[in-house]
């Protein structure tokens, strides 16, 4: 069973399961694991910027040997990412594997790959969850984010999906400003498909950071949204991607906590550890599971974790009345702002984050760039990668580029 990591100055937790988890846990809840930064898709705002293969993505057999080692953690799910996972041609392997090792997999994809025999086999498995990606209500709204076509393809995904009888799917939305209205349109489409809606943040991170400035929430958007939260909260996911909303009100539902490298992280396609996986940047980088002796030497021991497990003292935003809802909002969304890791919020509800943005420094890049464009600042369409049709060649079982 997971517990809190110990902490050799640090009484035993007791009291708000916020402040236990604050201390990290020796094993992450929710553990995101980009498989590939490969996809079909050049969204506006990838947080990864996915679009090329890495010619070093971890092999097969590294994968499993990751599996192997999550099962002894009893980490009891992951969430598999991209890029778009289900192009590496031995994705459907690991999944077995994985759901065969009693680790349940949920995965995020565009649909390109759903297509009805697929349905078919996911609706056969207890231990698979889908989530369809799909950031506008219409194809107009959604299409000038994630490329022409794209809403097309996300519902017949859905549609599939439901026909095999596949349970509880997630349709998962980006909110930004010209989605923000949709909402209802939103949880109306995941009710025709039997599904559930899930709900995240924009943040600056990857492509985002080039489109921020035109996609994040307007302020009086911020008050709709948490407003409709309030209202319709229920049975909808959000991954705690609001807390800093809470400042308007009452507390939102969850954890109300920037849990990166307590509770979260990420696993990138070449191995390298990531604190958030909204912040893929050397900054939180804590270091690579072949080199530096697998994921659990990384998430036990690695020094920027016990950093970010230490007590924070929370900079100005402490003397806040809404501290303790807000917590200082998101880590990422400040780094790639320009704005220091103790101060406030650049969506600040309370107008701290405008006020400071004004001052902000150089805000930082990442150098991890899969674009295949080769430039950060993609045009507004799709870029189809040609998928392997054929089955994959043996030697795929040692090199996931194998053949292509």
């Amino acid at each position: 069973m997971t517990s809190v990591l110990e902490h050799p100055s640090t009484p035993a937790p007791v009291g708000r399961l916020v402040d236990q988890f604050e201390l990290g846990l020796d094993a992450p809840i929710c553990l995101t694991w980009e498989l590939t930064y490969a996809c079909n898709l050049s969204c506006v705002h990838c947080l990864s910027s996915s679009g090329r293969r890495d010619p070093n993505e971890l092999s097969t057999e590294q994968c499993k040997a990751i599996i192997d080692e999550l099962q002894r953690m009893q980490v009891f799910y992951v969430n598999i990412g991209g890029g778009e996972p289900t192009v590496r041609s031995d994705f459907w392997e690991l999944v077995d594997y994985a759901t065969a090792h009693q680790v349940g997999v949920k995965f995020s994809t565009n649909g390109v790959k759903i297509d009805k025999k697929v349905a078919e086999r996911l609706a056969a498995s207890d231990y698979v969850d889908v989530q369809i990606s799909i950031d506008g209500a219409t194809a107009e709204v959604n299409d000038a984010v994630r490329g022409p076509g794209s809403f097309a393809m996300a519902v017949r995904a859905l549609e599939n999906l439901k026909e095999a009888g596949f349970k509880d799917a997630k349709i998962s939305v980006v909110v930004t400003r010209h989605n923000v209205s949709q909402l209802d349109e939103f949880k109306a489409l995941a009710d025709m498909y039997d599904a559930t809606l899930r709900i995240t943040r924009l943040r600056p991170s990857g492509r985002g950071a080039d489109v921020w400035d035109d996609l994040h929430p307007r302020p009086e958007q911020q008050r709709e949204l948490y407003n409709w939260l309030v209202a319709n909260g229920e049975g909808v996911l959000t991954g705690d991607s609001f807390f800093h909303l809470s400042a308007f009100g009452d507390a939102l539902p969850g954890l109300n906590l920037c849990g990166a490298g307590r509770v979260v992280c990420l696993i990138d396609p070449v191995g390298d550890v990531y604190a958030c996986p909204f912040a893929i940047h050397e900054q939180f980088l804590a270091g690579n599971i072949v080199k530096d002796g697998g994921f659990q030497h990384v998430w036990q021991h690695s020094d920027l974790f016990q950093e970010l497990r230490s007590p924070q003292t929370g900079g100005a935003c402490a003397k806040c009345d809404h501290y303790d809802s807000c917590r200082g909002g998101c880590m990422a969304a400040k780094f790639f702002t320009g704005l220091p890791m103790d101060g406030p919020d650049p969506e600040c509800v309370i107008g701290n984050g405008e006020m400071a943005l004004a001052g902000a420094g150089e805000v930082p890049k990442s150098s991890v760039d899969h674009s295949r464009s080769g430039q950060r600042k993609t045009p507004r369409a799709s870029v189809p990668l040609t998928l392997m049709m054929r089955p994959p060649s043996k030697i795929c079982d040692e090199n996931p580029l194998a053949g292509m």
